[in-house]
């Protein structure tokens, strides 16, 4: 395993979570502060198989993505690897709710409920000031304060994370993250307008295709009002562009589309006027 995907606390909290004592770590990763939280001591107070558990993990692309490893030191000599495997405090819930509790033991089931249950809330709140921290009313209000909780740790961690970067970054710094950012809009800005050249009509081209077949429908009615018209213009439509819906015409075939209207609109018209005058003479 490489050291660099190791991460280093900055700092540890050793909580209590009904006599259970659950080690939680404060690291820093791009700037940004998260906390991650050792799977196995849980796996080993709710009863559960630490290797399933891990082989479930590594099967969830999800959880592998997120897992790290995180570095401790060691306050006895008992030996062993001083990298702990570890998820992050957002995924905690993820991982306790892909335990089925039908299929565990019946004698961890409760144990098990209490963890889904409360575990997030007091792992997110030893690392919230007191005064944010809001406790459930009655079991109804559980899922409204833990995503109260969730919401205060996201929004502290941004703000820490954001006045690291205004202490951090010197003005030459700053200038080049704004170049970097006005670059990568740049790149962005030429993706949409190659998508826009070489991709499908927008709305309001789609809207003047439209506009001109129902000119189309309502004069052929006008002519002859036993049948119904648009089926047939939109046919000949999709046969002339090769798209069966409007926004899927091409842009490069927008302009002959359009024109292919125009002109049969016009030939329909010139047909009416003709009928008319021979009519009046």
């Amino acid at each position: 395993m490489s050291d660099k995907n190791i991460l280093i606390p900055v700092e540890q909290k050793l909580i209590d979570f009904y006599d259970d004592e659950i080690t939680a770590f404060l690291v820093e990763i791009d700037n940004r502060q998260q906390i991650y939280i050792p799977i196995r001591p849980i796996c080993d107070y709710l009863g559960l198989s630490w290797s399933g558990q891990r082989e479930r993990i590594n099967r969830d692309p999800i959880l592998l993505e997120a897992k790290r490893f995180v570095r401790v030191t060691r306050t006895n000599s008992g030996g062993g690897s001083p990298n702990v495997f570890a998820l992050p405090l957002d995924y905690l819930n993820g991982w306790l709710f892909g335990v089925n509790v039908s299929r565990v033991k019946e004698e961890i089931r409760e144990n098990l409920m209490r963890y889904q249950r409360e575990c997030y809330r007091v792992l997110a709140d030893a690392f919230l000031a007191p005064a944010l921290n809001v406790q459930p009313i009655n079991s109804d209000d559980q899922s409204l304060m833990q995503l109260h909780n969730m919401a205060l740790v996201i929004a502290s961690t941004t703000k820490e994370m954001l006045e690291v970067r205004r202490l951090s970054l010197s003005n030459e710094t700053r200038l080049n993250a704004a170049s970097e950012y006005i670059r990568g809009m740049n790149n962005r800005l030429n993706v949409v307008e190659q998508r826009t050249r070489v991709g499908e009509l927008t709305d309001e081209q789609a809207h003047e295709i439209q506009y001109r077949v129902n000119l189309i429908a309502e004069e052929l009615t006008v002519h002859d009002p036993s049948i119904k018209h648009h089926p047939g213009v939109h046919s000949t439509l999709w046969h002339k562009t090769g798209s069966t819906s409007y926004k899927r015409i091409p842009m490069k075939g927008y302009e002959s589309a359009l024109s292919f209207l125009d002109n049969w609109l016009e030939a329909i018209q010139r047909a009416e006027s003709s009928t008319k005058n021979k009519n009046e003479e």
